[in-house]
């Protein structure tokens, strides 16, 4: 029988630190996550025959918060946000700082309008919409040749 090479990850103080953190979980904002590594947020691309559609799961951030930029046939989504938070009471100040950032980058078909590209975010998702060219649309997609 083979040792297992990968022992299961043994936590010696979770107890301590949750003890610790519990009086301060009340006052972070819902999806805070201290000790947890942030990820990038999901992403969804659809096609149909007039656009693309980009959407991108983004709770708890505002329009402002996001940079769109197209650069050749490159499509980059980014953001920084940063918050700073201090509370002063009687016997003592509390201070709150995060920091987050992402940036994804997807090369755009050569048929999407770069013109026309357009984004609303609402709901905690923000949404692309990048059209077709007209030109595009006429193009056969799928044609059967004959030999002859």
């Amino acid at each position: 029988m083979a040792a297992n090479l990968f022992p299961k990850k043994v936590e010696r103080f979770p107890s301590l630190f949750e003890d610790f953190f519990k009086p301060w979980n009340e006052f972070l904002p819902t999806g805070v996550n201290w000790g947890k590594t942030l990820t990038t947020p999901a992403v969804n691309i659809t096609e149909d025959k007039d656009k693309f559609q980009v959407t991108v799961a983004a709770p708890g951030m505002k329009k402002n918060d996001f940079n769109i930029d197209v650069n050749g046939n490159l499509l980059t989504i980014s953001s920084e946000k940063e918050e700073t938070k201090d509370e002063s009471y009687q016997q003592y100040t509390r201070k709150e700082y995060s920091y987050s950032s992402f940036s994804r980058s997807f090369t755009l078909p050569e048929e999407v309008n770069k013109e026309k590209i357009d984004a609303v975010y609402e709901d905690g998702v923000l949404k692309l919409t990048l059209p077709i060219k007209e030109e595009a649309k006429k193009l056969v997609a799928s044609k059967h040749i004959t030999v002859k």
